[in-house]
């Protein structure tokens, strides 16, 4: 079992990847003639949502990967890779979260909660992949849901980030949100250098 400290520095980590000041104009976009009760309910939903995708990768992300013959070493090798261009989209501000293209494809209120903002805006590969890497870390079946409890936290400051989604976007304004989103960036990008690092000593055990 990993240190409490641990932990905590896993529910950051998911929560920079998830970046939900990344998807605020997205969701201010989709939902900007909508009533406030029905943004609250579009938040929920999000955040409902995403809490499940993660979940159920920490429980049978391994088994897929298993399914496939590729193993956590180099899985954690790829992933960071991807992890690393994500974080250097966001720290240049480019637009990692898909704004314009998702304002064109969301087709109805009732499903843009789902699809295009919680899959694949938030639980995208970059979040799946660090999640299936978390959870396989040792520690048994209670890291698990150690891990899937802090997915349920990330998931309650995303959905109490996007309930207040208009206030937000008031006070600190497009350039306040580019701010937070490169800073989001730079600590991604400090966790995919970990994970490449940790992955290549599994994969060569000769450079430890």
């Amino acid at each position: 079992m990993l240190e409490p400290s641990a932990y905590v520095k896993i529910f950051i980590a998911i929560l920079a990847i998830l970046n939900p000041f990344g998807v605020l104009p997205v969701f201010l976009a989709l939902t900007g003639k909508s009533p406030e009760l029905e943004r609250k309910k579009i938040a929920r939903t999000v955040g409902v949502s995403v809490a499940s995708v993660l979940a159920l990768t920490a429980l049978i992300g391994d088994k897929i990967l298993q399914l496939f013959g590729i193993s956590i070493a180099s899985f954690q090798v790829g992933g960071s890779i991807l992890l690393l261009l994500m974080a250097i989209s966001m720290m240049f501000a480019k637009d990692t979260k898909g704004a314009n293209e998702a304002a064109e494809i969301a087709p109805d209120l009732e499903s843009i909660a789902v699809v295009p903002l919680s899959v694949p805006l938030l639980a995208g590969p970059g979040s799946i992949s660090t999640v299936i890497i978390y959870a396989n870390l040792p520690g048994g079946p209670f890291h698990v849901w150690l891990i899937i409890l802090c997915v349920v936290l990330a998931s309650f400051v995303i959905w109490i980030i996007l309930r207040m989604a208009t206030g937000i976007g008031q006070l600190i304004g497009t350039l306040g949100l580019s701010i937070v989103s490169r800073l989001m960036g730079l600590l991604l990008a400090s966790i995919a250098v970990e994970f490449f690092a940790k992955g290549i000593v599994k994969l060569l055990p000769g450079l430890g």
